[in-house]
């Protein structure tokens, strides 16, 4: 591996760590980690404005670590990030899958 790709490396992996770095937004990947989900619920889980959760949204959008379906007027989401997968598979082992999400349905 050469230097540029390295680099360019490292700055994909500071995104994705600077993306998880926030609580509501790992908050809302761990709410993705197994399952796609609806706005409406993950408004409820992540307790958060649907204003707010929106802009958390977008920006694990803009980030590439979402994906969007839609079906009718709702929205849903989807994880397709396999390193950030990854990495919440990581911090399961690390630290159990001590989420309240882990008895979600859906």
């Amino acid at each position: 591996m050469d230097v540029k790709e390295v680099e360019r490396n490292i700055e994909v992996a500071v995104n994705l760590l600077k993306a998880l770095s926030n609580e509501k937004r790992l908050m809302i990947i761990c709410a993705l980690y197994k399952h796609e989900r609806s706005v409406g619920e993950l408004e409820a889980i992540v307790d958060l404005s649907q204003s707010a959760l929106s802009q958390h949204l977008a920006r694990l959008r803009k980030d590439g670590l979402v994906d969007t379906r839609r079906d009718a007027q709702t929205i849903y989401y989807s994880l397709n990030d396999c390193a950030t997968k990854s990495i919440l598979h990581t911090l399961y082992d690390i630290y159990g899958d001590a989420s309240p999400l882990s008895s979600s349905s859906s």
